[in-house]
């Protein structure tokens, strides 16, 4: 016999799983961008130092210099923060499969064993 309350009561803890992974979801996008904001308000910043800098060197060498410097740290920097931010879309991704995890183990444990298809044998 079907029993409602046993219908009812994983119903409401399925909502309560969806609404608190929606909103750990949301908090962790929220935190991402403002890590891609900051990266990038710090990178602009950087760069418009720069190019003052470039704008009063004395020759060609220093401006050259000033410039490869640059270019190496910027590259540096970038690969820190894409690396940061790949981590942080990681660690997303696992919390929000978290409380999924314990009720799919338990549906695929409850799931039927297909049977094993027999290889045919030739003659």
């Amino acid at each position: 016999m079907f029993n409602f309350d046993d219908a009812n009561k994983k119903s409401k803890e399925a909502v309560d799983t969806a609404l608190r992974t929606y909103s750990d979801t949301a908090k962790g996008f929220q935190a991402i961008a403002a890590e891609a904001a900051e990266y990038s308000k710090k990178s602009f910043q950087d760069a418009v130092t720069h190019f003052e800098t470039l704008a009063g060197a004395k020759s060609f060498e220093a401006a050259f210099e000033l410039q490869t410097s640059y270019v190496k740290s910027y590259f540096e920097g970038f690969v820190s923060e894409t690396t940061k931010l790949g981590e942080m879309y990681a660690d997303l991704a696992k919390s929000a499969y978290k409380p999924y995890e314990a009720p799919i183990a338990a549906a695929v444990s409850k799931a039927p064993k297909s049977a094993q298809p027999t290889a045919s044998v030739a003659a």
